[in-house]
């Protein structure tokens, strides 16, 4: 993002508000694209993400002190499982969604196992996580509607 300074950091509880609210703006392609506006991320209540806040790691991209990406990860079972990565529609295509990956994981650097996972008509989210090294291990359905693809990343040690 050429003249604008990028800031990624941890983000807090005082972040909720705004992150939520990017999370709707950001997942409404994604909602259209399976004419489904009933998707967990459409549909996650303020109080739903704010509990999630003790058990997860959740970072933020800000231009000029405004949120315009996010990204949460956990450990479960060993392996650091990131999700809703998200980009306001204005900044996507520009490398926020690849530095926020790739600072969420150098917070979990320890981990050897990195897993996430989008929807299966995604192509852009799967260009995204093909690029940054990830493979796809699984298919699975959602629903009757819905198909997911989970990507892995292993680290060699």
């Amino acid at each position: 993002m050429r003249g604008t300074l990028l800031l990624i950091e941890t983000a807090d509880i005082n972040d909720v508000e705004a992150i939520i609210e990017l999370q709707r703006i950001a997942y409404q392609s994604e909602a259209k694209l399976y004419r489904n506006w009933e998707i967990p991320p459409s549909t996650e209540s303020l109080n739903q993400l704010s509990s999630l806040f003790s058990s997860h790691v959740f970072l933020k991209a800000t231009v000029n002190g405004r949120i315009i990406g996010s990204v949460r990860a956990n450990i479960n079972n060993g392996s650091c499982h990131i999700g809703r990565l998200i980009v306001d529609p204005q900044y996507q295509n520009r490398g926020v969604g690849t530095a926020l990956l790739g600072e969420i994981e150098c917070k979990y650097s320890t981990c050897r196992r990195f897993e996430l996972f989008t929807g299966i008509k995604s192509q852009k989210n799967i260009r995204l996580y093909e690029k940054a090294g990830y493979k796809a291990y699984r298919t699975e359905a959602v629903s009757s509607k819905l198909s997911r693809i989970c990507f892995e990343k292993v680290k060699q040690i």
